[in-house]
């Protein structure tokens, strides 16, 4: 994406659409991706770097949320564990973004603890019955097929659930701050009929896909968003030139110096923890461990520059148009969205062999 191209103003759902569709058209769904599949037949370090030319360009932690979901929820899913059939019926729609997709997970009751999830699909003669309720989904209003996980004789499994389906509903609501471009709503399952090609992958292997997908999200979701970070220091650095206090300019005083050196720490950072994870995917090696630690780090990061880039600016970080305050609230968001900064913290403590996922051999 080139330094001058306009993206289409945020507002209601259907921008929130056309926005992702617009990314699309731009290419930027196709990395890391297979020229046989309809990708660039690049790699990981390229869908990096376009996704952090994307963030600083848009400034927009929602659109950044919502092609994740896109790409991390349906894509990759299909590449990974779908059938050939499956991904030439799916894949090129959803690469064009003529359907949009995402994958549903959380519920009410069940939030990362995937042993919980109460969705449930009975068999029938020509295909599956699916019930249940799924909560905070990204992309839901704007999606025309999601990833639903769900328990087939109570085993873990995904179904592709159109929003055309009877009984199936994609709703716009609850609503939440933070991410606000990025819609997300409840689904609601009664009763809806799929046939039985809408299984992907075999039964039982729902909770692998979905560890799978985390471990991408928590892995690239941050080179967006660092492109914001990006942004956001850019900004401070030219106010702190500008602005005078007691006829000196602002960054003079050391306090804020300092924040600003902190925030360059911080990007810097996070950019060599998620080019780690790339070096690693496009070796061929797993990311488990490296994709909890990106997230936790570049999380933290993200919230903590947030809110030193609003202190730094002072009255002027209140401003609506200068987007420092929606990133705060987008920073706490971001500590939350594929799993909390404590899950990560789990993740982590487990593969090194300690912590409450870790059992001792006796």
């Amino acid at each position: 994406m080139t330094q001058n191209q306009q993206f289409p103003p945020s507002g209601d759902i259907y921008a929130s659409r056309q926005r992702l569709i617009y990314c699309a058209q731009q290419n930027i769904l196709k990395h890391a991706i297979s020229n046989d599949l309809g990708g660039h037949g690049d790699n990981f370090d390229a869908l990096v770097k376009a996704h952090l030319s994307l963030g600083k360009q848009c400034q927009d932690s929602g659109l950044i949320l919502s092609i994740n979901a896109h790409l991390w929820g349906s894509i990759f899913p299909l590449i990974l564990y779908g059938s050939e059939q499956q991904k030439q019926q799916w894949l090129p729609a959803l690469l064009s973004a003529e359907m949009i997709g995402g994958h549903a997970i959380t519920e009410p009751q069940a939030g990362s603890d995937i042993n919980t999830i109460e969705t449930h699909a009975i068999p029938t003669d020509s295909g599956v019955v699916l019930n249940g309720h799924k909560r905070f989904i990204t992309n839901t209003p704007i999606a025309d097929v999601l990833l639903i996980y769900a328990k087939l004789a109570g085993k873990l499994t995904a179904f592709l659930v159109k929003k055309t389906d009877a009984g199936a509903y994609f709703t716009d609501s609850p609503n939440v701050t933070g991410c606000a471009t990025a819609t997300m709503g409840d689904i609601i399952l009664q009763d809806c009929h799929i046939p039985f090609d809408r299984q992907l992958g075999k039964t039982g292997a729902g909770g692998m896909m979905i560890q799978s997908a985390l471990e991408l999200e928590r892995a690239f979701i941050f080179a967006g968003i660092s492109g914001i970070m990006q942004w956001q220091l850019e900004q401070v650095i030219q106010f702190s030139r500008k602005r005078q206090v007691n006829g000196a300019h602002l960054g003079a005083n050391q306090a804020i110096s300092h924040k600003i050196a902190e925030m360059k720490c911080r990007l810097e950072t996070c950019l060599l923890w998620i080019n780690e994870c790339a070096r690693l995917k496009d070796a061929g090696k797993r990311i488990s461990l490296t994709s909890a630690q990106t997230k936790l780090f570049a999380s933290e990061a993200f919230l903590q520059s947030s809110l030193d880039a609003t202190h730094i600016m002072g009255a002027n970080g209140l401003i609506t148009e200068n987007k420092m305050t929606t990133l705060v609230q987008d920073a706490l968001a971001s500590r939350l969205f594929s799993g909390s900064s404590e899950i990560q913290k789990n993740i982590i403590a487990a593969l090194l062999g300690t912590g409450a996922g870790f059992k001792s051999r006796k």
